[in-house]
């Protein structure tokens, strides 16, 4: 059966690499003016604001039951950082999605897009960074198992 911790890590990689990719495409495509870029890196947002709601969700039940201990600090830490990431994603979608909706060509507007998706691109390395630090260095989620000497 697959745990909630599980599921968390088989989930958060997809919304990581969607806004990772998004957010280099957005920059190619404000760089080169090439459509195709702008449009990748639309979608790519979408789908990781999707993903990054789904991974906030696995990742609060994964996180469940840890009220003390050595993993309390770490944990409030990256749950902190999560939140920020998730509420970001959500700014970042619906702003994106409000510029391509009423066609807006204004260049303030298309620069505090990219600044968003900035400020989101660097939330989401800070928050799997410390997902990171909390399954390799605090071994959150890790379980052990002596081997059967029996057989």
């Amino acid at each position: 059966m697959i745990s909630s911790t599980h599921l968390h890590a088989i989930i958060i990689h997809f919304p990581i690499a969607l806004l990772m990719v998004g957010f280099l495409s957005e920059l190619i495509g404000v760089i080169s003016q090439k459509v195709f870029f702008k449009n990748a890196a639309f979608y790519l947002l979408l789908l990781g604001a999707l993903g990054a709601i789904s991974a906030y969700v696995t990742g609060s039940y994964a996180g469940e039951g840890v009220e003390e201990g050595p993993l309390k600090i770490p944990m409030d830490l990256h749950e902190q950082a999560a939140l920020i990431t998730l509420w970001l994603s959500i700014i970042t979608a619906l702003f994106s999605v409000l510029i391509n909706y009423f066609k807006i060509q204004n260049t303030k507007a298309k620069w505090v897009g990219v600044l968003l998706y900035a400020l989101l691109a660097v939330s989401v390395g800070r928050t799997g960074y410390l997902g990171g630090q909390l399954v390799f260095s605090h071994g959150a989620g890790v379980e052990l198992a002596l081997p059967d000497f029996n057989n």
